[in-house]
């Protein structure tokens, strides 16, 4: 092969390597659907705590990826539970957060997720009873995780049994098998603070950290703190 033929295929290899790169990064930033913002900076008078009510389901049940795991939040001006990961809240403010866990667990690959970090008091409620440490290897282990890295915040949401019949619909009904995760923390100041889960739960994906745990609107998410 003459030195132009050899020059023109590295630069074709080159070129399909970029396009390659670009296509990875693209996917793992694509937005899940619908997309949007939830406001909660105007649900509470100023200065007091800002209450949110999301849901972790096994399978949203519609939509163009229907078996993925997803996060629901209950939209504070409609009532209504909306498939969004992009909440916008007021800075420097107590969060009380309350989640509804409906998926099945299992014991986590790094238990540094079991401990709660960064909430009020070092714990969480779990169906009422406060806990500062959850041994995944014991109950029906860890579904998912509520994470916020850069506030240092992290929050294991306990599974629940994988035998019982378990919602595939979201919204779930509370009358399905769930566990009650509540737990506060405090927003600093105005920014974008990625939260995401961090246990790999993307069925069928390499590792389990592809789909749902790299789409928007999935399993992972922004917090929009803002200036009131």
């Amino acid at each position: 092969m003459s030195m132009r033929g050899r020059l023109t295929t590295v630069i074709v290899l080159f070129l399909v390597a970029v396009a390659l790169a670009v296509l990875s990064v693209a996917t793992f930033l694509k937005p899940g659907t619908p997309g949007g913002v939830t406001d909660f900076t105007k649900s509470q008078a100023a200065g007091q705590p800002v209450h949110i009510l999301a849901q972790t389901v096994g399978s949203i049940g519609f939509g163009p990826h229907p078996t993925w795991v997803t996060y629901m939040v209950m939209n504070p001006t409609t009532h209504k539970w909306v498939q969004d990961t992009t909440w916008k809240l007021p800075a420097h403010t107590k969060i009380d957060m309350t989640i509804e866990q409906f998926d099945s667990g299992s014991p986590l690959r790094n238990q540094e997720w079991g401990q709660i970090q960064g909430t009020v008091g070092h714990s969480m409620q779990l169906n009422g009873k406060t806990v500062s440490v959850y041994n995944s290897f014991t109950g029906t282990g860890v579904g998912h995780t509520f994470t916020v890295p850069t506030l240092g915040v992290s929050v294991p949401l306990v599974g629940v049994n994988g035998s019982d019949t378990l919602c595939g619909q979201a919204p779930c009904s509370t009358k399905m098998p769930h566990n009650e995760i509540s737990f506060s923390f405090e927003t600093q100041g105005a920014g974008s603070y990625p939260w995401q889960c961090f246990v790999p739960c993307g069925l069928g994906f390499l590792y389990g950290n592809g789909g749902p745990m790299s789409t928007q609107n999935y399993m992972g998410g922004f917090l929009e703190v803002v200036n009131s």
